[in-house]
């Protein structure tokens, strides 16, 4: 299928044809992203984010698509391209877990896609907002590399956030862009109560080996 066709798909059917279109049993960062073909960045960061939002498991990629999600969100804040490392595009991931993480992925989108709608325009355009917005994904993007992968809902959150500033921006609707806000408050606010409570536990084992 040409790109013209591709493009004419809404994101959920992209998911499903890239799906379909991979083969071996294993592929690379620079082979997925020529398989998205002339999408953009941030469609990019919506393949590299859906891994975290569905029930598949890809072992050791979020500190490998956080740091590629980071890279493009410095791309959209300096209204560039982005530079990607070598050795990152070279990453090569288990074809069958990014097969499923895109099936489930496309049902995930196509319920979105239904509530997207151009709106609160004054969030997605602009110089200055276009800059905020990906420092936003810088912030989101550093995050996901956290390693705190076997805590419950520590990729989903930035993850989350990622997806919404993603779509939102793309579709030039705020809210969803509003939405990634939010979702990266609450990632900040989860890792300081995680912090926190790592904090006093160590202190209440320091007290009771004092004793």
């Amino acid at each position: 299928m040409d790109e013209t066709d591709r493009s004419a798909k809404p994101l959920s059917g992209v998911l499903n044809d890239v799906a379909l279109a991979m083969r071996g049993e294993d592929v690379s960062v620079r082979e997925l992203l020529a398989q998205i073909g002339e999408q953009g960045m941030l469609v990019f960061a919506i393949f590299l984010i859906i891994p975290f939002l569905v029930p598949v498991s890809i072992p050791g990629v979020s500190t490998v698509f956080g740091l590629l999600i980071t890279l493009i969100g410095i791309g959209v804040a300096a209204n560039r391209t982005p530079w990607l490392p070598r050795r990152l595009m070279d990453r090569r991931v288990p074809t069958a877990h990014l097969v499923r993480a895109f099936e489930h992925g496309a049902r995930l989108v196509a319920r979105i896609e239904r509530f997207l709608h151009p709106r609160l325009r004054a969030l997605t355009t602009g110089a200055a907002v276009s800059r905020f917005n990906g420092v936003m994904l810088v912030v989101a993007g550093i995050l996901l590399m956290f390693p705190l992968g076997l805590v419950p809902f520590s990729n989903t959150l930035p993850g989350l956030a990622i997806l919404f500033l993603a779509v939102g921006i793309l579709q030039k609707d705020g809210v969803f862009v509003l939405l990634g806000y939010a979702f990266i408050l609450a990632t900040v606010a989860y890792f300081a109560a995680l912090f926190a409570g790592a904090l006093l536990a160590g202190q209440g084992l320091r007290n009771l080996f004092s004793r």
